[in-house]
């Protein structure tokens, strides 16, 4: 049975900081704070689509720091969840939320598993403390490994959510982040390429001249490298790139924003394991077999793989084969 998120958002109530790139109304589309009573009708409706859909959801609260907003709203949206968890358990499987690292304890952790919370993502974005700094985060990586450390030991799920790209990043602190994310063990992590916002301090940086992030093509290189790690250390990367919105594309000015993302990085790996294997053969004509759900994975966005070999001396062409990843055959 597919598996899908019920995304409710709560922009920016609860935040104790301004990050150098937060603009959440752009990012989430809303622009109201939601009220239980919104919560629960949204459910109610989407109870039966998902019913008749044979899909079951998690029921998300993100786009806030969650458990940093007012205690009593924060009740108010969690009875509603609860409530329809327990009334549609067949549709309905977890509640998850997203939230800061430096806004997670005992206390809390207590209270939302009373309302049935099943996982938290914490928006560590970083490991480097001199990234978090420059950006504002007002939380260090000691928070991040300290909150990880008792979400995991109070039994919810844990998620982790890392940018690249930021102000002072660079490559080496972003696979230190990456280390220290799968030395955590989370069961989940999102990739989020930074996307520079019109009305934010990034903006105002970008603008003057004083920061500049990588390049498309070095994000999706880099990006390729997290998706294998995080990938072969068993942690599933549920999300990379921001979702799709007519709001980020109107205030975006600049950074890596693509509605494939994903999939571009996936093709990257899938082309780099081809090389592995084909380069040992001699220069000539090939038929590379995977299977059909990889075949725009093999062949990359506009054919880039088959350009890319081709330069290498290796002309192919790709076909389908169920059940192969990569099997390279020679045409005589």
């Amino acid at each position: 049975m597919k598996q899908t998120n019920i995304s409710i958002f709560i922009p920016h109530i609860g935040c104790p900081h301004r990050c150098s790139f937060c603009d959440q109304k752009s990012i989430s589309g809303e622009q109201k704070a939601p009220r239980g009573g919104d919560v629960a009708k949204l459910l109610e409706e989407q109870a039966q689509h998902l019913r008749e859909r044979g899909m079951t959801a998690e029921i998300a609260f993100f786009g806030g720091s969650f458990t940093a907003i007012p205690e009593g709203y924060m009740t108010e949206l969690l009875e509603a969840a609860d409530a329809a968890v327990k009334r549609y358990p067949e549709v309905y499987c977890g509640i998850r939320c997203s939230t800061r690292p430096d806004c997670i304890s005992a206390e809390i952790l207590d209270r939302l598993k009373g309302y049935g919370m099943t996982a938290i993502e914490l928006g560590a974005q970083s490991m480097s403390d001199e990234v978090l700094a420059a950006n504002h985060r007002g939380h260090s990586a000691e928070d991040v490994r300290r909150a990880s450390q008792l979400i995991r030991s109070s039994g919810i799920e844990l998620g982790l959510q890392m940018m690249t790209g930021l102000y002072r990043d660079s490559r080496e602190a972003v696979l230190h982040t990456m280390r220290e994310f799968i030395a955590l063990s989370p069961k989940t992590v999102r990739i989020y390429p930074t996307v520079i916002l019109d009305g934010t301090e990034l903006g105002r940086l970008y603008k003057s001249g004083e920061y500049t992030t990588f390049s498309f093509e070095e994000t999706a290189d880099l990006c390729a490298v997290l998706l294998r790690e995080f990938t072969d250390s068993g942690i599933a990367v549920i999300r990379m790139g921001l979702h799709a919105s007519p709001e980020v594309e109107k205030a975006m000015l600049g950074g890596v924003y693509h509605p494939a993302f994903r999939e571009i990085c996936e093709s990257r790996i899938f082309l780099e394991d081809i090389k592995k294997e084909i380069i040992l053969l001699e220069k000539g004509s090939y038929i590379i077999y995977t299977d059909p759900k990889n075949i725009s994975r093999a062949t990359g966005q506009k054919r880039c793989n088959i350009s890319a070999l081709e330069q290498l001396g290796y002309r192919v062409s790709v076909k389908p084969l169920a059940g192969e990843y990569i099997r390279i055959s020679k045409i005589n």
